[in-house]
């Protein structure tokens, strides 16, 4: 075996382990968000949703697929079940007639609050295990790892 096999060898085992790790706590963090005492059910990806609306204010849906790292189609799908459960409202473009924006209603915006409590809770809860120099130490790895290819997900 030549130093290249190992080093393909240890890449893939890493990355597995980081599919696993991210399929787990994506579990996980759903799991805890059903429980929750939200009014209304959230998936994560909702969450990253609703709170990137908040951060904005109001924003285009081509907008915010690009700052969530998805596609247009799947942003729709989120938007029209949020704006269904009364959380977000598409409104007019005042600088182009042809554009909608989106905005979280008031129902929403007042439980931005309790939403970003349960997610800081959760991932309390993933990292207990981990000192603060380990999730430092996490942190610039995997910033590393994305090297400028991520899109913002720190809503």
């Amino acid at each position: 075996m030549t130093d290249s096999d190992t080093g393909d060898s240890k890449a893939a085992e890493v990355v597995q382990l980081l599919l696993r790790a991210t399929h787990y706590i994506q579990q996980e963090f759903e799991a805890r968000l059903s429980s929750s005492d939200l009014p209304f059910q959230l998936s994560g990806s909702r969450i990253r949703l609703l709170l990137a609306v908040w951060g904005a204010d109001t924003i285009r849906m081509n907008e915010l697929a690009g700052k969530l790292g998805v596609k247009a189609r799947t942003v729709t799908e989120q938007v029209d079940a949020l704006e269904r459960d009364g959380l977000i409202r598409r409104i007019a473009d005042p600088n182009d007639r042809r554009a909608t924006l989106l905005q979280l209603t008031d129902e929403a915006r007042c439980q931005v609050h309790r939403i970003k409590a349960h997610q800081a809770q959760i991932s309390e809860s993933l990292l207990r295990g981990f000192t603060a120099k380990q999730r430092s130490e996490l942190s610039e790895l995997l910033s590393a790892l994305l090297n400028g290819k991520e899109t913002d997900f720190s809503c």
